[in-house]
């Protein structure tokens, strides 16, 4: 079988600690090297640029090729024309996803791009239509809906002991980082909405189904950052089944699913953060007893590789997985448009 080869665009910490060694597990690709940003392709996200961060990036690129073998390319454009090369792997700041995804599809590349798949609707469904023209993979990283606890979960709640579903809700927030991060950081696209509030939300989308919608949106903000701190949202599908999301970067944290049934409630605390070292709880409550379910480790990460796999040799896995970005897409949009409205008034 002819493995996909692939190549990663930048030396980032997701890449390092999380993508390449789920890579390794599968049988469908073979790592080919990363890319390290030439002088003109840092104007993104700096005016100038030193010796200094350019050899930065140069020694994070080598630790990479120490554990992991490979080729280090001098710029991303070398890579993204590259005919060795088969796919790219790009975990950029989101504000640069549009851009090299373009240029990657453009290419004849098939992309796998973390969340969010770009910073505009527009964006993304303009290199959704790309990909179909070209008949092209491109994947949002949206790992955690591939963990089986997931599916197990879903099981749980269409049971005759979980009862009917009133209603969900979910969390994912961290304590404030440094004011270094990309995510405090409105050029590269960061905030909460983009960063953590995506997981929520693509989650309600999974449960609530294909006929979800943004009901309300609260972004909040603060004089120190021009972007979104934390936020709510409240989504509903069209039997009135509603989920009440909660998010945010300079919070105490919570990463946590609750599903509310005529029954049971069942509760997951780890839904969004189960790397393949963890064993996720899974809690069930009813009104006179309570019991913890402790499932076995998953990759996520491994299973979301071979999901952009069948979207590179399936065509019917891919066009459903444009609808599942255009989707998620969306929504977010509605939220962050909203969120900047009312931050002008």
């Amino acid at each position: 079988m002819n493995k996909i080869k692939i190549g990663i665009l930048s030396p980032s910490n997701i890449a390092y600690n999380r993508f390449l060694p789920s890579l390794q597990k599968s049988i469908n690709f073979e790592y080919i090297g990363l890319a390290v940003a030439n002088c003109e392709e840092w104007k993104n996200e700096f005016e100038t640029v030193s010796e200094e961060i350019l050899k930065a990036d140069l020694d994070k690129a080598k630790r990479f090729t120490d554990k992991f073998g490979g080729e280090i390319y001098q710029s991303y454009t070398d890579m993204i024309h590259d005919t060795n090369i088969d796919a790219v792997y790009i975990p950029l700041p989101p504000a640069l996803h549009y851009e090299w995804a373009k240029k990657a599809l453009i290419a004849g590349k098939h992309v796998l791009v973390e969340k969010p798949s770009t910073t505009k609707q527009d964006d993304t469904n303009e290199l959704i239509e790309l990909a179909k023209k070209k008949d092209l993979a491109f994947h949002e990283n949206y790992m955690f809906v591939f963990h089986k606890q997931v599916n197990i979960i879903k099981s749980m709640i269409s049971s005759e002991e979980f009862g009917q579903i009133r209603g969900y809700k979910m969390s994912f927030g961290f304590p404030r980082r440094d004011k270094s991060d990309f995510r405090y950081n409105a050029s590269l696209g960061g905030g909460a909405l983009l960063d953590c509030g995506g997981y929520p939300m693509k989650l309600a989308s999974v449960l609530l189904g294909e006929t979800a919608e943004v009901m309300y949106s609260k972004l909040n903000y603060t004089d120190e950052f021009e972007v979104n701190l934390f936020g709510t949202v409240v989504m509903e599908n069209g039997n009135g089944i509603t989920a009440q999301i909660s998010f945010g970067m300079d919070n105490a944290y919570q990463c946590q699913l609750e599903a509310w049934g005529s029954k049971q409630t069942i509760i997951a605390p780890r839904i969004f953060t189960a790397g393949s070292d963890v064993e996720p709880p899974i809690i069930i409550r009813s009104s006179t007893d309570e019991e913890k379910i402790v499932l076995d480790t998953d990759d996520q990460f491994l299973h979301s590789i071979d999901h952009f796999y069948d979207c590179i040799k399936n065509e019917n896995a891919r066009v459903q997985n444009y609808k599942t970005i255009s989707k998620q897409s969306e929504l977010v949009e509605y939220v962050m448009k909203k969120g900047e409205e009312e931050k002008c008034r």
